[in-house]
């Protein structure tokens, strides 16, 4: 399983990749899946043993979530 988090814009999506690369963890971004809607284009993919430490790091940080969901591959 996978997260994908979505956010309000291309300017956040940069910000959080950078900060989740400097935890070393490993992210991908990815279009918006069709199945979720978002103002930005873009998505950041995480997998499913990393989002405690992604979750905090988001909320220390001053990025616009718009929402964080599970997905299947």
């Amino acid at each position: 399983m996978n997260y994908v988090i979505l956010f309000n814009s291309v300017h956040f999506v940069m910000k959080a990749e950078k900060a989740i690369k400097e935890k070393n963890i490993s992210v991908q971004l990815i279009p918006v899946p069709r199945q979720f809607s978002s103002d930005c284009g873009m998505a950041i993919k995480i997998k499913e043993e990393n989002i405690d430490i992604v979750r905090q790091l988001l909320e220390k940080g001053k990025y616009k979530v718009e929402g964080i969901h599970k997905i299947s591959e």
